[in-house]
């Protein structure tokens, strides 16, 4: 594991950054499969937002200065849906999708109105017991159907909805 904290920016030097450049995200999208790797459920984390609204997203996270992709991948893993997860990240690191969230609506489905970042998207297989942690309030198990439902959807902002909806098509899905 490398060590990240070097890494860390301070909220103010964080704040500098994003106005000025892209930020490298990871985002992962849980899943549980059966024997033939087909998706049974997937996770989707329910969260507090600091304006105190609440809504569904998916694990989501910087990757730090020094950090590789994979270390990132199983950080943001462990800080959200906790230490006994067993994520089995995928041996290639080609992401189903890269998503390009702008601070103006519009411009692509993902938005994130803090700043420019361009973020590498995983689908997870877990095996594990997963509790949420940090900042998750819950975790719930979704039927892929039940994922793409528009109550699901409506509760996901910032394109985490449309992310979903491409990774389940992405491991063939068919809903």
């Amino acid at each position: 594991m490398t060590e990240t904290t070097p890494g860390w920016l301070s909220s103010d030097e964080l704040e500098m950054t994003r106005a000025r450049m892209p930020i490298l995200y990871v985002d992962a999208v849980p899943v549980r499969v059966d024997g033939s790797g087909e998706v049974t459920s997937v996770g989707v984390l329910l969260r507090m937002g600091p304006d105190g609204t609440v809504s569904r997203t998916l694990v989501s996270g910087r990757v730090l200065h020094h950090e590789r992709v994979r270390d990132a991948l199983l950080r943001h893993l462990e800080k959200d849906l906790g230490p006994v997860a067993l994520p089995h990240v995928p041996p290639s690191l080609q992401p189903f999708t890269v998503a390009e969230y702008f601070p103006t609506q519009g411009v692509t489905p993902y938005h994130d109105p803090r700043q420019h970042a361009v973020s590498l998207a995983y689908i997870v297989p877990v095996t594990g017991d997963c509790r949420p942690r940090q900042d998750a309030l819950d975790l719930v198990w979704f039927s892929p159907r039940e994922a793409v439902s528009e109550a699901v959807q409506s509760e996901m902002p910032g394109g985490h909805g449309v992310l979903l909806k491409q990774a389940l098509a992405h491991a063939g899905c068919v809903i």
